[in-house]
């Protein structure tokens, strides 16, 4: 694999990058809800539930996806 300026594949820093991203944003996203909800707008904290949830489905998804590639190669630092 390709590696980075990390040191790490490039593969791996995106997975994870994405899985960080996706974890933050749900973590955020909560927040939303809930003034959504105290706002008295449902329809929009339903929308934020719904994105918060393909968050989270994406981070997991980024997590099996690393435990695949760990099982398959090398997936720590490159550096010696």
């Amino acid at each position: 694999m390709a590696t980075g300026e990390t040191g790490f594949s490039d593969v791996i820093f995106d997975l994870v990058s994405v899985q960080y991203h996706s974890l933050k944003a749900g973590h955020d996203y909560g927040q939303y809800v809930r003034d959504a909800r105290n706002a008295g707008y449902d329809d929009v904290a339903s929308f934020f539930e719904q994105v918060m949830k393909e968050d989270s489905e994406r981070a997991a998804r980024c997590h099996d996806l690393l435990r695949e590639l760990g099982s398959k190669e090398d997936v720590g630092s490159t550096s010696s």
